[in-house]
């Protein structure tokens, strides 16, 4: 009997230590299935995600800007000491004044052409020479030289000119009056002769004092590499360019300038020539022949 229940006892025991293991291992199993289960929902979430290609970064703006010379004509001003800088204030002077020259001898010689052409077609059609000095404009160098041979013919009775041939006085009025206008015309054209000589040498003296100070700076920072070397030194050379780039035109429109000249004073002196013709004959004022040199008294 005590057997028996011993037994009972025994058997409800292990029952409540059977539903006491199962209940905790329930709760176990739960509980990994809830991580399990929200990991396998959080790589669900992710997965769509990762499946999902990633977006690229916008393409970045083309820059626009552009990238300036760093050994360009404004660096030798930027980077130049007072010696490089005025030298390249002369020659930018020297460049100025010869296109100045240039364009304003030019013109200048075009008004004389055109005063000669309005001389040949009107003054030589007039009566006397005073009424063709009235038919050239004031301004006019034909105009100037035909009022010299008038005023040499009017000048020659007085009694200081007496013993001078009046040949050789009307000569002179009109040379001078001549040399006068080819002074003017020639004006200036010494200016571009120098320009053309001297701007080389100037331009040669910045080179050799822009390379001076290229040298010396790379030896000071000691080195003398290809990128070292060739923007000092082309900054340098910049300064021989300009030399003949002022050069070029002063003697190109020394020697074009010089030529026409020669030509525009050609007329000049044929209008001289033909004019001092004109007053040895007597054609002065109203067609009456001036005044002759008085005759030397005869000794008694």
């Amino acid at each position: 009997m005590e057997k028996t229940n011993l037994m009972k006892k025994l058997v409800k025991v292990s029952a409540v230590l059977t539903l006491c293991s199962a209940g905790l291992f329930s709760q176990f199993a739960v509980a990994e299935e809830q991580p399990a289960a929200s990991q396998a929902t959080a790589q669900q979430v992710a997965s769509p995600a990762a499946s999902q290609p990633t977006p690229e970064p916008p393409p970045a703006a083309a820059t626009t800007e552009k990238v300036g010379n760093p050994y360009g004509l404004d660096a030798v001003w930027r980077e130049g000491d007072f010696v490089a800088r005025g030298t390249l204030i002369i020659m930018l002077l020297m460049s100025a004044g010869t296109w100045y020259l240039i364009v304003t001898k030019f013109l200048e010689q075009q008004q004389v052409k055109k005063q000669g052409q309005i001389a040949r077609q009107k003054f030589w059609n007039a009566d006397n020479i005073p009424q063709g000095v009235q038919t050239l404009d004031s301004k006019s160098a034909y105009r100037f030289i035909a009022e010299k041979a008038q005023n040499s013919t009017e000048n020659h009775g007085s009694h200081m000119l007496d013993k001078i041939d009046f040949n050789t006085w009307v000569t002179l009025g009109i040379q001078r009056a001549v040399d006068k206008v080819q002074s003017r015309l020639s004006g200036g054209l010494a200016f571009l002769a120098t320009v053309g000589s001297t701007s080389p040498f100037i331009g040669l003296f910045g080179t050799v004092w822009g390379i001076y100070h290229a040298l010396t700076a790379i030896g000071i920072s000691g080195q003398a590499s290809i990128d070292k070397v060739a923007g000092p030194v082309g900054e340098a050379l910049i300064m021989t360019a300009i030399g003949l780039a002022v050069a070029v035109p002063a003697v190109l429109g020394y020697n074009w300038l010089v030529r026409r000249n020669k030509a525009i004073l050609e007329e000049v002196r044929s209008f001289g020539a033909d004019l001092h013709a004109v007053a040895l004959s007597g054609n002065m004022v109203s067609g009456e022949k001036p005044a002759q040199a008085k005759a030397k008294p005869t000794a008694e």
